[in-house]
């Protein structure tokens, strides 16, 4: 199901990914998403893990169906997500990934790459991201629920 416009999405980065994530935001709500934004919001220096369990966290208790983290690479914030139980989170650097993240995956999270990726293609990310469905049906159903099985 495509993500509700009215249903906020959570959005979180360390300092290195201030800038991406204020101008993805601004992007994002011209587009007529709402997003919660997690911080962080200056550049001073923050551990990413904090950031990237408290997005994970609250998506995974269903207060948000999805989520974008974004750090310098995007690869840690994703790793500390995917510790959440409930959570299928992917780094994502160009759409492609994050249409198949979300049709065969049924990923919750992206993490993107303030450092790998620039605006215009970050929103052409959390776009592909957002607006893809999950394919389901018996194959993809079956592995992601081996996935899931995982957190047990």
């Amino acid at each position: 199901m495509n993500v509700d416009k009215q249903r906020p999405v959570a959005i979180g980065c360390d300092h290195a990914a201030v800038a991406l994530k204020q101008g993805l935001i601004e992007d994002l709500k011209a587009e007529g998403y709402e997003l919660f934004d997690f911080g962080t919001f200056t550049s001073e220096s923050v551990d990413y893990p904090d950031i990237g369990r408290e997005v994970a966290e609250a998506v995974a208790s269903g207060r948000f169906d999805r989520g974008i983290l974004i750090c310098g690479t995007g690869i840690g914030i994703t790793i500390t997500a995917n510790k959440v139980k409930g959570i299928r989170a992917g780094v994502c650097s160009e759409p492609y990934s994050a249409k198949m993240a979300r049709a065969h995956n049924d990923a919750n999270i992206i993490g993107m790459g303030a450092r790998v990726v620039g605006p215009g293609l970050a929103l052409e990310i959390a776009k592909a991201f957002l607006e893809t469905e999950f394919e389901g049906g018996v194959r993809h159903q079956r592995r992601v629920d081996k996935i899931n099985a995982l957190d047990n």
